[in-house]
């Protein structure tokens, strides 16, 4: 494996545990390792990469060789365990937590999409995890924590502090028919409170976040993430997170390396003395960080990505493309396979129906679809209009979670696309409410999951402001009467739209939207691309 050895990584920790009893001019050994933003990928994709049993293959290594090197292993998660793909949602999480349990996690951040479930499915997944969801700042409606705040561990006398933080986002993100009656405090407020506390009882402080990292703290939109958490709280000597999805690589002090490819070297990001530390999504990555502690202080020694099965494309002899990994393959530990095959295979003949045929690819990808209309924003939100009879849709791109190559479409694709489980709802709306609602939609901005794909509308949109938009070619009448189709989840106010569940024209029906995507595949096969051409939007 190679390791990248990180020169500016000395630090001072300040106000040591009175109660350790780690020996002076000791050096002690600790090696971090971490992952996030799992999403339900329990199984080894099509292709044979990253999957649980592989990862405890190469966990389960590195322990062997930090022990026989005198050192300790702490392995952490940076959350989102829950919705990605059918075989996982389908089944509540419980393959991926009872994988992360024989892998060996020891505690994990409680991710936003955590609460995709109501809170007594979370308790049911606690229940199959051995390790503790810490999340210091997510209270109940009595002011009540509902999660851990922190752990401690006692490495040979060293003491590390693990604090669990939730991005505040998640009252914006969660569904709000499960999210209602829990408040997520601001977690820098919540940090600078806990900090003094966990100082006073550990050497090392580390904090395990679902905030996203946003280089040089630019977090746009989204609630702020790991740069000014590091940069506003002082002594927090480890971020570990997640959230953002992304290979956190710096190319220079807040310049983020937007060319890493798996494989290269990596060096994290370092804020007032924090490193901050993100291993991209899926298990693709298990990140690495060697430490020395010696009388008190803190040294970062390596730090590597190390890729689980990924593979590249190249040329064969034949001049055919082909897959080969990056990296030795990891074999994959043979009695986690057994234990999650049942899970993987219960499901597979209903995931496996074809439901018809598209002759291009549906975009859904998450770099597109929140950047621009897509064939398949369009597709979801037509056949949500199309179940409820209603003359316009709108759909937050958030929502979609992948697209579909040309071909067969199973229902596993369906459901990889829209694996939250949302209620598809109507409601009635004079054309002045209409108008309104749609200026919200139209003003959402790029590159946020509340950017609005449409059905039945043409939208005029000048600078981010809707300027105009008509019904079958007609200006929207402000005292005609319109139906308008959504999902529960903007119904109830999510992504900060609108919300519409107590108007009095409001009607949830109750129909599943990946079932209703189904549906309407089943209806129109085989599909074509010409016909679902996103070219109702202009934007100047």
């Amino acid at each position: 494996m190679r390791r990248i050895t990180i020169l500016m990584a000395l630090i001072v920790v300040s106000g040591c545990s009175q109660l350790s009893v780690w020996q002076p001019d000791t050096t002690y050994k600790i090696t971090l390792l971490h992952t996030n933003d799992h999403h339900g990928r329990f199984w080894e994709n099509r292709h044979g990469e990253y999957g649980l049993a592989a990862r405890k293959t190469l966990i389960d290594s590195i322990r062997a060789e930090v022990s026989a090197d005198g050192g300790r292993v702490l392995l952490l998660s940076g959350g989102d365990i829950n919705t990605g793909v059918p075989e996982s949602d389908l089944q509540d999480a419980e393959p991926d937590f009872k994988g992360m349990s024989a892998v060996g996690y020891d505690a994990m951040a409680v991710g936003n999409h955590e609460f995709d479930n109501p809170l007594d499915v979370l308790r049911k997944q606690q229940d199959w995890a051995n390790f503790p969801f810490l999340a210091a700042n997510v209270y109940d409606s009595d002011n009540k924590r509902l999660f851990k705040p922190y752990k401690i561990f006692n490495f040979d006398g060293v003491k590390i502090a693990v604090m669990g933080l939730t991005t505040d986002d998640t009252a914006r993100l969660g569904n709000p028919e499960f999210i209602d009656q829990i408040n997520f405090v601001t977690p820098v407020e919540e940090a600078r409170k806990l900090l003094p506390v966990l100082r006073a009882k550990a050497d090392v402080v580390i904090a395990t976040t679902h905030m996203g990292h946003y280089h040089n703290a630019k977090h746009g939109l989204n609630a702020p993430g790991d740069v000014t958490l590091a940069r506003s709280v002082d002594g927090i000597d480890v971020i570990v997170g997640g959230h953002s999805q992304d290979p956190v690589c710096m190319a220079a002090q807040n310049v983020l390396n937007t060319d890493y490819k798996a494989g290269d070297e990596c060096v994290p990001d370092s804020q007032n003395g924090t490193h901050i530390l993100q291993a991209h999504e899926w298990g693709k990555y298990v990140g690495r960080a060697d430490f020395e502690f010696t009388n008190g202080e803190l040294q970062m020694v390596n730090y590597e990505l190390i890729p689980v099965n990924l593979k590249k494309k190249v040329k064969n002899a034949d001049g055919e493309s082909v897959r080969v990994f990056i990296q030795d393959e990891i074999t994959a530990d043979p009695e986690l396979i057994a234990m999650l095959q049942p899970f993987q295979d219960k499901g597979q003949d209903q995931l496996q129906v074809v439901l018809g045929s598209v002759d291009g690819d549906l975009i859904g990808a998450r770099d597109q679809v929140r950047f621009k209309p897509t064939n398949m924003g369009f597709l979801i939100a037509e056949a949500q209009r199309v179940k409820v009879g209603a003359h316009v849709a709108v759909m937050n791109s958030g929502g979609i979670r992948a697209g579909i190559e040309a071909g067969d479409i199973s229902y596993k694709d369906v459901l990889t696309t829209q694996p939250f489980g949302n209620a598809v709802a109507f409601v009635e709306l004079s054309g002045d409410e209409l108008l309104d609602y749609l200026a919200v939609a139209a003003s959402k901005p790029v590159d946020t999951g509340a950017y609005a794909q449409f059905a039945g509308v043409d939208i005029e949109i000048l600078d981010g402001v809707m300027a105009g938009a008509k019904v079958d070619g007609i200006e929207i009448d402000p005292s005609g009467l319109y139906r308008l189709a959504l999902n529960s989840y903007l119904a109830s106010g999510g992504d900060g739209y609108p919300p519409m569940d107590t108007h009095r024209g409001y009607v949830n029906t109750g129909f599943v939207d990946a079932g209703v995507l189904r549906e309407y595949i089943e209806a129109n096969t085989p599909l074509s691309i010409d016909k679902l051409a996103p070219t109702n939007v202009t934007r100047r």
